[in-house]
């Protein structure tokens, strides 16, 4: 991979100096181009507009481009066009078989679109590379009206934009800067509306509060674009079926006081050359599930309920849960964003494969019908995957099977098992593998299974609510310690506006019980009587509640556009013993925990140009124990270090707090043994550039640790205290991601940059006596205990 890097920055460095050798006689390399008095504009989306852009220099893409154009030979490409279709069809008129016919003509689809590609595109060196831009004074102008047009649609209206235009003397490159003179921009004066059909001017008046265009602010064009879209979906939702967003205008009347330039906006809902705009009222609704699965029964039942003719198969589904996720009402106007809901609520049930509403306005009524087909009932899915910690493979299969519609009201069972097998090196250079099995069973209701009146649980059906029953087994073998979890949980999940994710667990309980405990690790157990109480046999209860919100901050746009997550849990250890107390564990030999915990995790990923963006990330945790063991189930713990925290220390091998790890035997470092802490702070930068075809790599910087709540005389240095700042870790480096379009795979290269464990002036990677005793188990630069190499599925964060 080094290797690989520093010959990508040579070649970059020789042909990024020779592109004009691949000019023809003539021509010019548009070399570069930049923008001038942007400030209160967005220049990412003022880069977006240049017609023509200079060749990028890392790596070489014009010397890739044309290194593939000489080795280009469109003539072939079309010869193997016309030999595999001749292949295929000669396959397919050789079976009868229609599913084979089918296969036949998806494969051969799939070589025709790979290799028209190739045609229209070229060869793969050529897609991954880019033409030597050639400076055209033409589009240069194209670019300048492009700016010129996007102020103007920003409210400058006598906004202009100028060029200027600089050639090297000594070669034939081509320098461009557009200087932006923007001038006053345009404020909105006064917004009204106008409307000869009373119904609608009320309708229009009393939504005013949320339209985009508001008085005071600078006029842009894009609100304009979003009122047309708000008023049409406004007339739409109030019972106007067949508007459309033609029947909307605006008119514009410019003026200018005190300096100050004004535009007055109307917004016109014109009438129809026929008539007027009708409100259509429905007067009747069916709902259809054409067959799916075998049901025994080859006879449509018709059936009534609250108003809606259902026509479906005897004793399969339940009208009165149907009716739930139905928010169209008979004798009700027509509405587009009611239609929309019902849509995506009847998906939510997991029981149709296709759900389409529509309407009937013929022969002087206004009809809803639903169709649906129903998914089968039974489903079985499995897969078989790779992951690796640490560059060493492992291996998982996973086999997961669904019955739908258990008990007839769109119940669903699922079941699935997991069985993995991870590779993990250690500082000494051995291999030990961690092998996990799992079995969950899931029971869902897409409802609360909670006393509540009729009313009510049709009000909810709008949060999508929805009921988990779980249970299940684990069984963790690793090097140093084997466990096993037997739990069982009760979980109330709902969406919230704009899709935000709740989730209530009422109670999870589970049995733990260790076993196999290496002679090393139980030493490590021996000297820390609270870690050794969260590896006793142990019952363990708590309630949680978890919040999610993912956001694309402008879903027009999602690749141009910011996107952010947002997580928080908390939850509560031993709510259940403060109320039944703790006897009967205390008699049968079990541990408990009482503790409360909360977790945040935020992050965000800007674009900064059309091939690079930022993304960063801030994950803190506090798990506080306060129980009479004052510990917590492991599993609870906080660790940190890996492919998704910091980078440059194993997996769950960092802190906690300045703590130093030593082998007593060696009187040297060994990261060997898992360190777990209650407290967590970690923090991710990381800037993601393109690079070749559907490469990039990545830079990145993570910072953070873990910390005890309470002094561990086993690991010193380890409690939280107020100079925690001192004992933040640092690490940083640089990746790769193979992005597959199914999957990213992620190779990520951490170093240790300022390490804790060592002694104050020490800590830093430049510092005189970094590699000093007891870190000196290693020579040279490219140390395992230095350098860590991540393999990950996925962006990190």
């Amino acid at each position: 991979m080094r290797l690989f890097l520093i010959s990508l920055v040579i070649l970059s460095f020789f042909t990024s100096c020779s592109s004009t050798r691949y000019l023809d006689d003539g021509e010019k390399l548009l070399f570069k181009q930049n923008i001038r008095n942007a400030k209160n504009f967005d220049r990412y989306t003022l880069e977006e507009l240049y017609v023509s852009r200079p060749n990028r220099r890392f790596p070489p893409y014009a010397a890739i481009y044309n290194l593939g154009l000489k080795k280009y030979d469109e003539s072939k490409f079309e010869r193997k066009k016309a030999e595999v279709t001749e292949k295929y069809e000669s396959k397919i008129a050789q079976t009868d078989k229609e599913k084979k016919k089918q296969r036949l003509r998806t494969k051969l689809q799939n070589s025709i679109t790979r290799l028209d590609d190739k045609i229209r595109n070229g060869n793969t060196l050529m897609q991954w590379g880019e033409p030597v831009a050639v400076y055209d004074s033409t589009e240069i102008n194209r670019s300048r009206r492009n700016f010129e047009n996007y102020i103007f649609n920003r409210g400058y209206f006598n906004g202009k934009v100028d060029t200027k235009i600089t050639e090297s003397r000594s070669e034939k490159k081509v320098s461009v800067e557009y200087i932006i003179k923007a001038g006053q921009p345009y404020r909105i004066d006064t917004f009204f509306f106008r409307s000869p059909d009373p119904t609608i001017m009320k309708t229009l008046l009393n939504f005013k509060k949320e339209s985009f265009i508001r008085e005071g602010e600078i006029y842009r064009q894009q609100n304009m674009v979003r009122e047309r879209e708000r008023l049409e979906f406004l007339m739409k939702d109030h019972g106007y079926f067949d508007f459309s967003r033609q029947y909307i205008s605006f008119d514009l009347d410019t003026g200018r006081s005190d300096n100050i330039r004004r535009v007055a906006i109307r917004a016109n809902i014109n009438q129809p050359s026929r008539g007027t705009h009708k409100q259509y009222r429905i007067d009747s609704m069916n709902f259809i599930i054409t067959a799916g699965y075998e049901t025994g029964n080859d006879k449509s039942k018709k059936d009534r309920y609250n108003d809606i003719n259902f026509n479906f198969f005897e004793d399969i589904f339940s009208p009165k849960m149907l009716d739930r996720r139905i928010y169209v009402d008979v004798d009700s106007l027509y509405s587009r964003s009611n239609t929309l809901l019902t849509q995506r609520q009847l998906a939510n049930l997991n029981n149709f494969k296709f759900i389409n509403v529509n309407y009937d306005s013929s022969g002087g009524r206004f009809i809803a019908n639903i169709f649906t087909r129903p998914l089968d009932r039974y489903q079985w899915s499995h897969e078989l995957g790779a992951n690796a910690t640490q560059g060493i493979p492992g291996i998982f299969y996973s086999l997961s099977f669904i019955k739908r519609n258990i008990f007839k009201s769109f119940e669903n069972f699922e079941i699935s098992g997991r069985y993995g097998i991870d590779g993990v090196a250690t500082p000494t250079g051995s291999i030990y593998r961690n092998r996990e099995f799992g079995v969950d069973m899931k029971l869902y209701f897409p409802q609360f299974i909670i006393p509540r009146g009729g009313r009510l649980a049709v009000n909810l059906g709008i949060l999508n609510p929805q009921t988990r029953l779980q249970a299940g087994f684990t069984n963790i073998n690793r090097s140093d310690y084997q466990r096993e979890n037997i739990t069982f949980a009760n979980t109330l999940n709902w969406e919230g506006r704009n899709n935000d994710f709740y989730a209530f667990s009422i109670t999870e309980l589970g049995v733990i019980r260790t076993g196999n405990i290496s002679d090393g690790f139980q030493a490590i157990l021996d000297q820390n009587s609270r870690l050794q109480s969260a590896f006793n046999n142990s019952f363990v209860t708590d309630m949680s509640f978890t919040f999610y919100r993912s956001r694309l901050l402008n879903e027009a746009n999602p690749d141009q556009n910011s996107s952010r997550y947002f997580r928080a849990r908390l939850e509560s250890g031993g709510t259940l013993l403060n109320l039944y107390g703790t006897g009967l564990l205390e008699n049968e030999g079990l541990e408990y925990f009482k503790y409360l915990r909360i977790d945040v995790d935020y992050s965000q990923t800007i674009p900064v140009s059309r091939s690079a963006k930022v993304a960063y990330r801030l994950n803190l945790g506090v798990a506080a124990p306060y129980g009479e063991n004052r510990t917590l189930p492991y599993e609870k713990f906080f660790f940190a270090g890996g492919s998704s925290g910091i980078r440059a220390w194993a997996p769950r091998r960092l802190g906690p707090g300045s703590y130093t790890p030593i082998d007593p035997e060696t009187n040297q470092v060994a990261y060997t043994f898992e360190q777990q802490g209650e407290i967590l702070l970690q923090a991710s930068f990381e800037y993601r550039k393109d690079l070749i075809g559907f490469t990039e790599y990545a830079l990145f910087i993570d910072a953070g640790n873990i910390w005890n709540f309470y002094n561990d005389a086993s690991r010193p240095g380890g409690q939280f205290s107020g100079d925690f700042y001192k004992q933040i870790a640092v690490g940083s480096g640089l990746g790769l991601r193979f992005d597959f379009s199914f999957l990213v795979l992620r190779l990520d290269i951490g170093v240790k940059t300022l390490d804790p464990a060592r002694p104050f002036g020490k800590r830093f990677i430049l510092n005189k006596g970094f590699f000093d005793a007891p870190f000196d188990t290693y020579k040279g630069i490219f140390r395992n205990d230095i350098i860590i190499y991540n393999i990950g599925v996925g962006y990190p964060f």
